[in-house]
């Protein structure tokens, strides 16, 4: 099990977590679903880590849920509700997750693939990038939660092209529904390094307010939460990190943000 799920740290604060199933395209197992849920929220709880990429090894992100375990661990409607709850629980980490994330998307990112990558802030494809959920084919009603990612990245039309048509979709459409936001010219899983290493090199509170303020703007929860986001935005103001910023500016050199 711990062989997986690879998970790397590298330089910059850049942590890279990737599905390492290449024989099953990196179907995901109950057992992985749950062990996500644990990884995302160990990397959001650790002060050096400040973007996680997420990919898959062997030329694809994660061919959907390992369906050849369906018989024993969702047979029925309550091991299936088991499964969802493992599933969503492991969505919501990588949602909730206060650092940037990425997903880094070459070849299949199929079904609970694709809810996995449109639960990170951004997805980056590259030519041979093909997503899709193939939910209907398998007599499976995708979840309110992931039917909400769908939704709010590539709107109600499109969400109900993907799954009522259950099939997969090249690159170029994907793009232009939207569950792509950027295209690599050569490799995605390079494309993201760059992208992270830009990401990581900006003030970690101002990122992590960003993420706050945009997520509750797309759910509709600036009000209920209004406190939160008022003391994130203090905490910067407030922070070594703001005043570095300023002098950086004025100096102008690179910021060296510490995250404090």
């Amino acid at each position: 099990m711990a062989q997986d799920i690879l998970i790397a740290a590298e330089s910059g604060g850049i942590a890279v977590v990737t599905l390492n199933r290449p024989s099953k395209r990196n179907a995901v197992s109950l057992g992985m679903w749950r062990q996500l849920r644990d990884i995302f929220s160990e990397l959001d709880a650790r002060p050096d880590i400040r973007v996680i990429i997420l990919t898959g090894a062997g030329g694809h992100f994660c061919a959907g849920a390992d369906i050849s375990e369906f018989s024993t661990v969702r047979a029925d409607a309550e091991s299936g509700r088991r499964y969802e709850d493992a599933c969503e629980a492991a969505t919501l980490a990588l949602r909730d997750c206060s650092k940037p994330t990425m997903a880094a998307i070459s070849g299949y990112a199929m079904g609970g693939g694709c809810a996995l990558a449109l639960a990170c802030d951004l997805r980056v494809g590259d030519s041979t990038t093909r997503m899709g959920i193939p939910a209907a084919r398998l007599g499976i009603v995708y979840g309110p939660l992931d039917c909400a990612l769908l939704y709010r990245q590539v709107g109600l039309a499109n969400a109900k092209r993907v799954l009522f048509s259950g099939v997969d979709f090249g690159c170029d459409e994907c793009a232009a529904m939207g569950l792509l936001d950027m295209v690599a010219p050569e490799s995605a899983q390079a494309a993201a390094h760059i992208l992270a290493s830009d990401i990581e090199a900006n003030a970690p509170l101002s990122l992590a307010g960003s993420k706050l303020i945009l997520e509750c703007l797309a759910a509709g929860s600036v009000a209920a939460r209004g406190a939160e986001i008022s003391a994130i935005i203090d905490r910067a103001m407030n922070s070594a990190d703001y005043r570095e910023g300023a002098r950086a500016f004025l100096e102008k050199r690179k910021p060296a943000f510490a995250g404090r």
